[in-house]
């Protein structure tokens, strides 16, 4: 496929965050997305709506912090960065607040192997990042940390971040994550759910590589 230049990468952040809304992972504009860019990232600007959000708006934040004097980033730009300068085969990162998942992550539950399909977020958990106040560093570091060897967490009484080699990965990752968090609060409302071994998991993962969205 065509590599995206600024423009079309800053209309994709748009599109993709209108998309979480559609798609009811997010309310509002308390997600945020980000995309690797050059020696850098762009990322959505604080507090604009949506569906008045122009491609110029989007923040250009460099992988040291810099920015232009008049940007105003998402106020969590911080785990996005150091996610971003942590993982380099990471070109994506969504941050939502879908209802099932946060859910779980008020109740500081991380999900088990209750479904094949965890794998996808790279292991037989998807954790719960200890609580700390949004936008600030000590987030940051709980997020980075909950997100080793994984492509997805849930940050306690907050949300949830997916991660992708490219967006349509990362977003596409998120609704599964959701997906799952509403599948083990189903089963939490029935009893103690059966979980898959990491064995099974083991197995899933060599057999799900590749698997969703093509990389764009």
């Amino acid at each position: 496929m065509p590599i995206m230049n600024d423009h079309d990468k800053r209309q994709s952040i748009i599109d993709a965050c209108l998309r979480m809304n559609q798609l009811g992972i997010n309310q509002g504009t308390s997600g945020n997305i980000s995309l690797r860019h050059d020696e850098g990232m762009l990322i959505t600007p604080t507090s604009v709506p949506y569906e008045a959000m122009q491609p110029e708006q989007i923040v250009y934040m460099g992988l040291d912090g810099s920015l232009a004097p008049d940007a105003r980033p998402s106020s969590e730009w911080r785990f996005h960065l150091d996610i971003l300068k942590a993982r380099p085969e990471v070109n994506a990162v969504v941050h939502a607040h879908p209802p099932y998942a946060t859910i779980l992550a008020i109740m500081g539950l991380e999900i088990p192997p209750v479904h094949y399909m965890i794998a996808c977020a790279g292991g037989d958990t998807i954790r719960c990042a200890p609580y700390a106040t949004y936008g600030t560093q000590e987030l940051s570091q709980y997020a980075v940390k909950a997100l080793e060897d994984r492509l997805a967490c849930l940050l306690a009484h907050h949300g949830m971040i997916a991660v992708g080699p490219s967006l349509s990965k990362a977003m596409w990752l998120a609704v599964e994550v959701e997906t799952l968090a509403r599948q083990y609060h189903g089963c939490l409302q029935i009893g103690t759910p059966p979980l898959l071994s990491k064995a099974e998991i083991k197995n899933v993962l060599g057999r799900i590589a590749g698997y969703g969205p093509a990389a764009e």
